[in-house]
């Protein structure tokens, strides 16, 4: 049986950052947790489907290959595993401790999330290539290695709350616990900043990165390079950069999926009596067979010379639409032999040369026959 789609499992979008995914999953593990649907069997298959969805997700380098690969990717080693006590008390730790106290401290921002766009041409999509992109971002300084302190010295532990990063505050008979105002609940203080980032430990830079594009790729498609967005703060682990393509369009072909759609025109003098002919194919040319009495319109499909999909699998088709084009700046002579042709016929409703044309006109006929009746 086809496996959920790990992003319906948790019911988050695929652009998910991973606050969403860590929320989404704490609530639907608490309410499928066998601890509290003990005997429930359908209850605890649908809290593993979401370990695993989770831990998927919510490692960078494992979402990473499964947007490009799906669960092919992890069907040989396994992503899931099974549910413990301790995943629940996790869970609940995440969720109630900031309230009724745990000694948490604030853990520094993880840098944020990048986008890129880029355009590329049909063919480059279809065969793959190699970009070089320049994009602005905060880096980890260079001077204090993130830690925002000058060098020679470091962070000190907070004097208000003693690294604990959060504070007790009596109100009335209750006694709770908030984010240090002194430190902003990071336990921590520079009383030295760097004299580069200020106490930031990051600082804006350009960087060039040389960005590997599949073959197969299509408009709308992402490539997500783990850890090239924004680093975080105070040497927190940097975000993402996902890389939007765009592919331009083609002047003959049209791309649907992995197949390829392209028009041919030919004269009526082919199309009658048929013949053959070269089209374009990505990969040069092929010949293309036009049987005798070929209508306009006609669709003519060349197995394998469409795209490979980025995904593996059957590669696409190519399907030729054949257009019959009405000759234009006739001399003398073609008219005349037009003119011959069509006396040939015996008329524009010529039974046996003009089948559809017959049955048009039959039609008109009745109809017009109906009307006086």
């Amino acid at each position: 049986m086809a496996k959920s789609d790990y992003y319906e499992i948790l019911g988050v979008s695929k652009n998910a950052d991973e606050r969403e995914i860590k929320k989404a999953y704490k609530r639907l593990a608490m309410k499928f947790h066998p601890d509290r649907n003990p005997g429930n069997a359908e209850a605890e298959t649908k809290f593993k489907n979401i370990k695993e969805a989770y831990e998927i997700l919510i490692d960078a380098q494992k979402r990473a290959t499964y947007d490009q690969y799906g669960h092919a990717a992890f069907e040989q080693s396994g992503a899931g595993g099974g549910a413990s006590s301790a995943d629940f008390s996790d869970i609940f730790g995440d969720v109630f401790g900031d309230i009724f106290g745990g000694g948490r401290r604030q853990r520094a921002s993880r840098g944020a999330d990048l986008r890129y766009n880029i355009e590329l041409t049909l063919e480059e999509a279809v065969r793959g290539v190699t970009r070089e992109i320049r994009l602005p971002t905060l880096e980890k300084c260079d001077i204090c290695h993130g830690s925002g302190a000058k060098r020679g010295t470091s962070a000190i532990n907070c004097p208000t709350c003693r690294g604990q990063g959060q504070v007790q505050m009596r109100q009335g008979f209750f006694t709770v616990q908030q984010t240090c105002p002194t430190c902003q609940g990071q336990g921590k203080i520079i009383k030295e900043p760097c004299n580069r980032c200020h106490s930031h430990g990051r600082i804006e830079k350009f960087k060039t990165l040389s960005v590997k594009i599949p073959a197969g790729i299509d408009t709308d498609d992402r490539i997500r390079l783990s850890g090239e967005g924004e680093a975080g703060e105070h040497g927190a682990p940097a975000g993402d950069l996902y890389v939007q393509i765009q592919v331009r369009k083609h002047p003959i072909f049209e791309r649907e999926k992995n197949n390829l759609y392209c028009e041919v025109p030919i004269n009526f003098a082919m199309a009658a009596l048929g013949g053959e002919i070269e089209v374009p194919a990505l990969d040069g040319r092929v010949k293309l067979k036009i049987p005798a009495e070929t209508q306009t319109g006609k669709l003519f499909r060349m197995r394998d010379k469409g795209v490979k999909s980025v995904r593996g699998g059957n590669q696409g088709d190519l399907l030729c639409r054949v257009i019959v084009e009405t000759p234009v700046k006739l001399n003398e002579r073609q008219k005349q032999l037009l003119q011959e042709l069509a006396e040939s016929f015996g008329g524009p409703s010529g039974d046996l040369n003009s089948p559809r044309s017959k049955n048009f006109f039959d039609g008109v006929k009745k109809f017009f026959d109906d009307l006086t009746r």
